[in-house]
């Protein structure tokens, strides 16, 4: 089975669909600037255990850094994922703190 995951703006969404055209899992975010906060991930029932979460995490990462942004996960399954790739580490936010 081949997933392909792609983004759709006007929904402020990643969707992962099937060659038949089935949403697998969509992850979603919110941009401000040049940061983008990844705010939750569901995968469909159908398709656990196919690595579509890994799928979706993958392909924000790459697309963030290709547009230049600090990434902040606040997603527990992007979250995760990351703490398994630091490669991802240079532009994600790891940590907040209120400026006074």
């Amino acid at each position: 089975m081949t997933i392909t995951v792609a983004e759709v703006p006007a929904k402020e969404r990643f969707e992962a669909r099937d060659e038949a055209g089935e949403l697998a899992g969509m992850l979603t975010y919110q941009v401000t600037g040049p940061i983008i906060v990844y705010t939750h991930t569901t995968i469909d029932p159908r398709f656990e255990g196919r690595d579509v979460g890994a799928l979706l995490a993958r392909a924000v990462m790459e697309d963030a850094e290709s547009r230049n942004r600090t990434v902040v996960p606040m997603c527990p399954v992007l979250a995760e994922w990351l703490e398994k790739h630091p490669a991802y580490d240079r532009f994600v936010a790891r940590s907040t703190r209120r400026i006074k």
